[in-house]
């Protein structure tokens, strides 16, 4: 069948439109990609330097503030990583919504989410990657700053200084890590050993968006987001009923930590 002039134009102009959505939908995206992830590594790799001899500090309030100065960066770019994640994965399930394929690359950083986080699901829809969203979250940089404060001793623990493990994590495999002085006889667990304090903070964030213990960690999380309401250290700390053996008398010991030392925690925490 032949067309005319006019509609030989307007089917030029279709396939026009069809390649400028062509264009959108699959060149704009692959660069929107390369630039997150460029943002995501240059975030990972940064340096917090020589760790302070915090044993060594006399003036408490100084020995706080150096504490929390030294942390805080890591701290805040380990966020900023989970909010790059957590972008990827709302923008997987609106392209999955829209009836889009995954592009190899989007397909490899999908998964590579899953494996971090410990989900494991069988095909990729809304239903099963909303749940998702649960673990991939920030952690308040006041609960981190205060938790590694108590665990640690101020950085004067023998694990923070011989293991750069600065929030108690325990490790089960022989030799894995620095055995307790006084741990209980039949126990077999050791405190984890960390190449550097970033690693120990990546493992207690890890942790906690991922290990069963801290259900209600990140169900009260997820409820505040569905509300709207920022999720604060204040509020987050019940959720770490399971973190001590000493329980409530834990959380208390945290809260009354963070209510004490609100004026070193100041900072830039706008995205905490």
């Amino acid at each position: 069948m032949k067309i005319g002039t006019i509609g030989q134009v307007t089917f030029a102009l279709g396939l026009a439109v069809l390649a400028l959505l062509a264009i959108r939908l699959w060149i704009i995206p692959s660069q929107t990609q390369i630039s997150v992830d460029s943002a995501a590594q240059q975030l990972s790799n940064i340096d917090l330097g020589k760790v302070p001899k915090f044993a060594e500090i006399s003036d408490i309030p100084t020995k706080k503030q150096t504490f929390f100065n030294y942390f805080r960066p890591a701290i805040e770019a380990q966020n900023q990583i989970i909010i790059h994640e957590r972008q990827f994965l709302l923008a997987v399930i609106e392209q999955i919504d829209n009836g889009l394929g995954l592009s190899e690359a989007d397909n490899n950083r999908l998964t590579s989410l899953l494996n971090k986080y410990q989900y494991d699901v069988k095909s990729f829809t809304r239903n099963t990657l909303t749940p998702l969203l649960k673990r991939i979250d920030i952690i308040p940089i006041e609960m981190v700053l205060i938790q590694a404060a108590n665990e640690s001793g101020w950085g004067s623990s023998r694990f923070a200084i011989e293991g750069f493990n600065f929030f108690g994590q325990w490790c089960f495999t022989e030799g894995c890590g620095l055995v307790p002085l006084a741990r209980t006889d039949g126990k077999t667990h050791e405190v984890a050993v960390f190449d550097s304090p970033k690693d120990s903070i990546i493992a207690y964030m890890i942790n906690l968006n991922t290990h069963p213990a801290y259900r209600v960690f990140r169900s009260i999380r997820a409820d505040l987001r569905a509300q709207k309401v920022k999720p604060t250290a204040e509020k987050l700390v019940y959720g770490l009923i399971n973190y001590s053996e000493r329980k409530d008398e834990y959380i208390d010991e945290l809260l009354e930590m963070l209510k004490h030392n609100k004026q070193y925690l100041q900072g830039n925490n706008a995205n905490a």
